[in-house]
């Protein structure tokens, strides 16, 4: 009466897609910051 083995749940598979999230938003974040201090940077000098 041994019962089939059940496979853990994939949470390894959904580990990257996690740390690619938080890639994107760090790397919008830099993105946006950039931008923000180069207008700042343009509108002091102008």
């Amino acid at each position: 009466m041994s019962s089939p083995k059940r496979k853990p749940p994939t949470v390894k598979a959904k580990a990257p897609e996690e740390v690619n999230k938080k890639a994107l938003v760090w790397i919008g974040a830099a993105i946006g910051v950039v931008i923000v201090a180069v207008t700042v940077l343009l509108l002091v000098s102008g």
